[in-house]
């Protein structure tokens, strides 16, 4: 597919679906009162500002006795000699200017989680009905120095609320090009949350090592992120543009074309997975103006099209460890 047909089918798209994807809006969507029922206990710690009012050695050493998980899974107390080193680096820190300066812009732009708070719970509350196993984390937020965007494990996450300052604020993370530096938005912090944890419960076949298989991964991990948060949009999901989200699905009929003509979705080479489900600004293999990790935007369609055309729930679709069986019993075909 060269640029041109990729631009003009984007163009024919807007025209005809002006009321959809390009005009932005969007049909009222509410979330299920029922599962909003679910009891939930969350409160966000803002472990930034202790941290980061706090000054002395003793200030320091009680909030490591008083928040030992973070101190000894994220901070990981126990690679210091004593936890009074780990109290004097973290006063070093403290005492920079810089992380004074970012301190501040993090507490100006997050003056309140309020929301952030509403939206975890809600997502939460989606999570224990349709894994009831889920035990709900504790939520901490801090300021790394750009070191740590989000920390998730069972029993906790951390934020790292200076990721998430507006794109076009004066510090942004330096070691992040720019089309993976635009993502980092508030918007995103709870899509981002929740497609991590689905991996507890995206089971794979690890005999499985093809460019499908790894589309269906990326697709079940999406697909679990829209049913927990069923009104967000993708864009913020799979982290593309509202623009390259038309662009996508004006263009599927190319894209998957491409894929069966040159028989990618058997390919085993990692080199070659990677250019179409891996990060990048582009999937240059298509076309330069295809978005990266295209791959995985096809396979969060097919698992999309598995679902609707098969009597399946949530938690028996995460399960499930053959790709190829989602594939073939999908039905999937390009929308036209």
């Amino acid at each position: 597919m060269n640029t041109k047909s990729f631009h003009f089918i984007l163009t024919i798209s807007c025209s005809m679906f002006l009321l959809s994807s390009c005009g932005n809006s969007q049909e009222e969507c509410e979330l299920d009162e029922k599962i909003l029922d679910v009891p939930i206990d969350l409160s966000i710690e803002r472990l930034e500002k202790q941290f980061y009012t706090a000054s002395t050695e003793e200030e320091f050493l009680f909030l490591l006795e008083e928040y030992p998980d973070f101190a000894k899974d994220y901070l990981e107390v126990e690679l210091y000699e004593s936890k009074e080193q780990l109290a004097q680096e973290l006063i070093f820190i403290n005492q920079d200017t810089l992380m004074q300066e970012l301190y501040a812009e993090v507490q100006e732009n997050y003056a309140d989680l309020n929301q952030l708070e509403q939206d975890l719970s809600h997502a939460f509350a989606y999570i224990k009905y349709y894994f009831p196993d889920f035990n709900i984390p504790k939520v901490y937020t801090f300021l790394t120095g750009f070191s740590n965007d989000l920390y998730i494990s069972d029993e906790m996450i951390v934020i790292g609320l200076d990721y998430f300052l507006p794109k076009e604020h004066e510090f942004q993370p330096t070691d992040l090009p720019r089309y993976i530096a635009d993502r980092y938005d508030r918007e995103y912090i709870v899509p981002m949350v929740v497609t991590a944890i689905s991996s507890k419960y995206n089971k794979v076949d690890p005999k499985q090592n093809t460019l499908l298989a790894e589309m269906i991964f990326y697709g079940k991990a999406y697909h679990f992120t829209k049913s927990i948060l069923p009104c967000t949009a993708d864009d913020f999901i799979i982290g593309y543009t509202s623009e390259e989200v038309v662009a996508c699905f004006a263009n599927e009929e190319f894209i998957w074309s491409h894929f069966i003509e040159n028989d990618l979705l058997y390919e085993t080479n990692p080199f070659e997975i990677r250019k179409y489900t891996g990060e990048a600004p582009a999937t240059d293999a298509i076309s330069p103006d295809a978005p990266g990790r295209v791959g995985r935007w096809l396979g969060w369609n097919i698992v999309d099209d598995y679902r609707f055309n098969n009597d399946i729930s949530l938690d028996e679709l995460m399960e499930m460890e053959d790709a190829e069986k989602i594939f073939r019993q999908s039905g999937y075909k390009p929308r036209q």
